[in-house]
């Protein structure tokens, strides 16, 4: 990052207002960084899912493990049943969007984040439906509690979001699933503009930067399947080998800046482009230096005509 350093005090120490929109979705979310006279940033980023299979599945292999001459952990008494938590889903979904605005948080001076306040909708003398929504409730109030430990916190229903877009003239797309402005960040801009206002009625800024999670086989030990022999091949965790972690931002002799992704038998070194696309399996440590710690995968957007 380049910046100015300043070697005297300052005449004023003025702060300006800059919020962060947030607009959550169950498939794609939208951010934008705004103050008062620029809209500085768009985010749209791809909501984190399918982690509650993933637990699952692992319960599934740990239960497999006990019935075999392997490692594994023997079973003890549920001490989680009476305490206060965010199932792993909720929490990861709702600590996507957190780590989002704490990378924000770090890129521009945060001072407000205003949230489109999504409720479950609750039906009388069905049980079922009002049970499968509770956790969108406790995962909300979660990611409310987190961010009122940081910057000031705003909500707006939805419906107020958008007659704050019919009033400004925008209009949102119906393909909730294109990587465009008007499709998630077109929202998350109206709710930055009601909390800092600003001199254009209109988006001065809609190039949108996509990222995505990085899948990461955390929870697994070793293939699902056993191969040749019945045995089943060491696989998932994050450590390589040497102090490596997988999702390293490295720069390649050949194909430049990459992510880490793993590692063969034969210590050679897989490494995926940053976008997603796995690019070799047979890198070797000679081949790339070590840069830094990645947190998604990045993609360039598409502008859209406001």
């Amino acid at each position: 990052v380049f910046c100015l350093r300043l070697n005297v005090d300052p005449s004023d120490r003025y702060f300006q207002e800059i919020v962060v929109g947030v607009d959550p979705g169950s498939k794609k979310e939208g951010f934008t960084v705004k103050s008062e006279a620029h809209t500085y940033f768009n985010v749209q980023a791809d909501a984190h899912s399918k982690v509650s299979k993933k637990v699952e599945k692992r319960r599934e292999l740990r239960r497999g493990r006990r019935s075999r001459k392997s490692p594994n952990r023997k079973h003890k008494q549920h001490n989680l049943s009476n305490r206060e938590r965010v199932p792993a889903g909720t929490r990861a979904r709702w600590d996507w969007k957190l780590r989002i605005l704490q990378w924000l948080s770090k890129l521009y001076p945060v001072t407000h984040v205003c949230v489109e306040d999504i409720k479950a909708r609750t039906i009388e003398r069905a049980k079922k439906w009002n049970q499968s929504f509770s956790p969108l409730e406790v995962g909300k109030q979660w990611f409310y509690t987190e961010i009122r430990k940081c910057w000031k916190l705003l909500t707006l229903q939805g419906w107020q979001t958008k007659e704050i877009r019919d009033k400004l003239g925008l209009k949102k797309s119906s393909k909730k699933l294109a990587e465009t402005f008007d499709a998630h960040c077109v929202d998350s801009w109206c709710l930055a503009y009601h909390t800092v206002g600003g001199d254009h009625s209109t988006p001065d800024n809609t190039d949108i930067f996509c990222i995505s999670p990085i899948p990461i086989r955390r929870r697994e030990l070793h293939r699902q399947n056993p191969q040749k022999g019945g045995k089943r091949p060491r696989y998932g965790g994050t450590v390589l080998t040497d102090g490596l972690i997988k999702n390293t931002l490295i720069k390649h002799v050949k194909h430049g800046l990459t992510r880490l992704a793993g590692i063969n038998a034969q210590g050679l070194f897989s490494i995926y482009s940053l976008d997603g696309k796995r690019l070799t399996t047979g890198a070797r440590r000679t081949d790339f230096q070590v840069l830094t710690r990645l947190n998604f995968n990045y993609k360039g957007g598409v502008s859209s005509p406001c």
